[in-house]
């Protein structure tokens, strides 16, 4: 029997958890530096005690960006396979967490398969999963049904949820005064405040929060704290409605830390460049330097099938400006369901924007992978390239698509390669074109 309920509890206890050492260890700091972090709320490790083969990631201010990968079963693609091999595909490159956003039917064997074979953190949005699991239409489920949801998703393993009890009745208000073109792009804001205008009645989340605090307590769950009223277009973004559900975020983020339970806080979304730097230190400060995962930022709306870029670029702004975690985006967003090489495209992306951003936060040995990259090129040595490279295989294919006459340049300068010519002279050889040797 455990000494504690939750990583936060052990942590205000001056207890070491194991997950504490595996964080400390995969982040090169002190399992005593990540206590502190873990009780101060700045650092999460999401790890419910039912995930068996997990292994212990955090999430926040000092540490390495995560990442996290979405996938799941809809109506019209329901192909559990296929989605298993995008799981394959999410470790393979080193995803720190899975999200299973299945919407359809019964989704617990697919997530039950998934928690039992997976190293990486699993996360759930239990809103999206009512309708199918209690066989019920919307305006019939009730408070308690929700709950139950919740308490069966944390009974399966799941390792964070996303809990959308930021938008309130207060927080509503706000996005009804102030216009958008966009309204709600949240799958789960838009069911709740279907819901709510239907109902009449509170945001259960919010009524309830307590009663969701204590499954989380119980299971050591991550509450993560979801953005309903996050800005679907550039035009929507830092407005009242999004500031307003921030506002209660921050309230809500205490409430959860006096219960020990850990917290994550959801952020936009879609926003311009010049917005994110400064929405990232709002956030900080609003919730109380909590873990924040944002999906993106997408900086522009007009490219659709290459979102998984505008994602990239504005992930990447705001890692570097204090985002901790980011939710990956492929080239079928606002399109169709990913297949398996949008899913690939999406992670890389993702990867390329937490490490630019870790390399720009000076994360301890974030440039060492890039260091022998360097020295690889300089000895011009294809092999090492390719294995130090993220994704080498797609690297050596492209090497060896045009191969070049002499393996020590590549296609595109051949002789003529810098590198090349700077070694020779260096090395007091003669630079010569014109003769064939």
């Amino acid at each position: 029997m455990r000494e504690y309920k939750t990583q936060m509890e052990a942590a205000k206890k001056g207890i070491i958890t194991p997950e504490i050492k595996t964080v400390a260890q995969k982040e090169l700091k002190t399992p005593e530096e990540i206590m502190r972090s873990v009780t101060r709320g700045e650092v999460c490790i999401p790890c419910n005690i039912n995930h068996r083969s997990i292994s212990a990631e955090g999430i926040g201010s000092g540490l390495r960006t995560k990442i996290n990968v979405n996938l799941g079963i809809s109506g019209d693609c329901k192909d559990y396979d296929a989605e298993m091999k995008k799981v394959d595909l999410a470790l393979k490159f080193g995803a720190e967490a899975i999200m299973d956003l299945s919407n359809y039917g019964k989704t617990n064997t697919f997530r039950r398969q998934l928690i039992e074979r997976s190293p990486a953190m699993i996360g759930t949005v239990p809103m999206y999963d009512a309708i199918g699991y209690l066989e019920k239409d919307l305006l019939d489920i009730t408070a308690e049904d929700f709950l139950k949801v919740v308490r069966a998703h944390a009974e399966e393993g799941v390792d964070f949820m996303t809990i959308h009890a930021g938008i309130n009745r207060r927080a509503v208000e706000a996005f009804m005064r102030d216009k958008r073109k966009m309204n709600i792009v949240s799958r789960g804001g838009s069911l709740l405040f279907a819901w709510m205008m239907m109902t009449g009645n509170e945001n259960p989340f919010y009524e309830y929060y307590d009663k969701v605090l204590d499954i989380m307590e119980e299971f050591d769950v991550t509450i993560s704290l979801g953005d309903a009223l996050r800005p679907g277009c550039i035009d929507d973004s830092t407005d009242a409605g999004q500031i307003s559900e921030l506002i209660e975020l921050g309230a809500l983020t205490e409430r959860a830390w006096k219960r020990n339970v850990q917290v994550m806080v959801e952020g936009p979304g879609h926003m311009a460049i010049n917005e994110i730097e400064a929405n990232m230190k709002l956030q900080k400060r609003i919730c109380h330097n909590a873990p924040f995962y944002v999906l993106g930022p997408l900086v522009t709306d007009i490219f659709p099938g290459y979102d998984h870029i505008t994602s990239a670029i504005g992930g990447a702004v705001a890692a570097s400006s204090g985002a901790d975690f980011l939710c990956y985006v492929t080239p079928a967003e606002h399109l169709r369901l990913p297949d398996i090489n949008d899913v690939k495209e999406g992670i890389i992306a993702s990867k390329i924007a937490a490490h630019a951003a870790d390399i720009a936060k000076g994360i301890p040995n974030a440039r060492e992978r890039d260091n022998a990259m360097a020295q690889a090129r300089h000895n011009v040595d294809w092999d090492e390239m390719f294995r130090i490279a993220v994704d080498g295989e797609k690297a050596r294919a492209y090497f060896e698509s045009t191969p070049p006459a002499d393996r020590h340049t590549c296609s595109m300068c051949g002789k003529m390669c810098a590198v090349r010519t700077t070694n020779m002279i260096l090395e007091g050889k003669k630079v010569e074109f014109c003769t064939e040797k």
